[in-house]
C-alpha cells in the first residue's frame, strides 16, 4: 500500500536503516564503525555521513575512533578515498554545527521574545 509523504525517498531510506539495525546482531559501536568504513569505501557524499552523526553520538563514537577507522582502512581503500571521506565528514560536521547554531539562535530569540511579552 502506497503512503503519502513529503519525503518518500528519505522515509524509505530511514525504514531500510531501521530494518537493517533490527536484523543485525552488532553492538552500536561496531555497527557505526562498519557503516563508516563502508561509506569511505564507496566514496559516499557528505549527506550519507550526515545521516550517521546521531547514531555515532548515541554510540559514544569518538573522533579518535573515527580517525582509527580511516587509518585502518586506508591501505585497503586508498589515500584518495580516505582524503575524500575526510572532506565529506568535515562537510557533514559543518552542517550539524550550522543546524545546532540555528536551533540555539531560534531558542534564544524565542526566550527573548517571551521575556519581552512579560
Amino acid at each position: 500500500m502506497a503512503t503519502s509523504s513529503d519525503a518518500p525517498v528519505l522515509d524509505t531510506l530511514a525504514a531500510m536503516t531501521v530494518d537493517s539495525i533490527e536484523h543485525c546482531g552488532m553492538d552500536e559501536k561496531t555497527l557505526i564503525t562498519t557503516r563508516i568504513a563502508a561509506l569511505v569505501a564507496m566514496d559516499a557524499p557528505a549527506i550519507s555521513y550526515l545521516a550517521h552523526v546521531n547514531p555515532a553520538v548515541k554510540a559514544d563514537f569518538t573522533v579518535e575512533e573515527l580517525q582509527d577507522v580511516l587509518v585502518a582502512i586506508a591501505p585497503v581503500v586508498g589515500t584518495a578515498r580516505v582524503m575524500s571521506a575526510a572532506g565529506h565528514i568535515a562537510q557533514a560536521f559543518g552542517v550539524v554545527i550550522a543546524m545546532a547554531e540555528a536551533e540555539a539562535e531560534a531558542i534564544a530569540n524565542a526566550e527573548a521574545e517571551s521575556r519581552n511579552m512579560s
